[in-house]
């Protein structure tokens, strides 16, 4: 099983020693093939403004766009997807409001919510922190012997994410697809930093 993308650029501005745009456009250029808005401070208001500024660079450079926490912001952008934890609406409920044509994803965190995910027909599943994350003030990751072990019970492709780095990214790509965040958004080459994430270092 895999996700509809490889690796998934998780984009806050706050995270971005550069232009939030220009990281997208050199993570592109780098190889991630889709990016999820991730502005938690945001309000919809807000999020669907900024997300009318980067929906047409995702569209230009042929990278789908999803959203994180807000489907009313999805569905008014005409997103690509929806991303949802499991404290925000429930991924059926979402799946009712967006339709078969968007993806919706799902954050899980141990075994069992890995595996209950294909209950809520989702389209995947992220998984994670593998490692310790900033991001998430968290300071051990579950560790890529426990993502092995939650490709194994998951029941839909999952997506690692939590402290992927360039240097860690080899530990958890070979098992399922990466969604990744400061390790591009605060690299001073985010091109440089996506290709050695997915193992292509220039």
């Amino acid at each position: 099983m895999k996700a509809p993308f490889r690796l998934c650029l998780v984009l806050t501005r706050d995270a971005c020693v550069r232009d939030p745009l220009e990281v997208a456009e050199a993570a592109a250029a780098g190889g991630v093939d889709c990016i999820q808005m991730r502005e938690k401070n945001m309000s919809s208001r807000d999020l669907f403004e900024w997300g009318e500024t980067l929906l047409p660079v995702c569209r230009k450079l042929g990278v789908p766009l999803v959203v994180n926490d807000l489907v009313e912001v999805a569905v008014a952008l005409g997103a690509d997807g929806i991303h949802v934890g499991q404290d925000d609406m429930h991924p059926e409920d979402v799946r009712t409001l967006v339709g078969p044509g968007m993806w919706v994803g799902l954050s899980t965190h141990d075994l069992e919510q890995a595996d209950e995910a294909a209950e809520f027909g989702v389209d995947y599943a992220g998984f994670g922190p593998v490692f310790a994350t900033p991001t998430k003030n968290v300071d051990a990751g579950l560790g890529p012997d426990f993502l092995a072990a939650a490709v194994a019970v998951a029941r839909v492709p999952l997506v690692a994410i939590g402290g992927i780095l360039p240097e860690n990214a080899w530990m958890a790509r070979d098992q399922a697809s990466l969604a990744v965040s400061s390790g591009i958004c605060a690299a001073e080459d985010p091109e440089a930093a996506t290709a050695a994430i997915l193992g292509n270092p220039a």
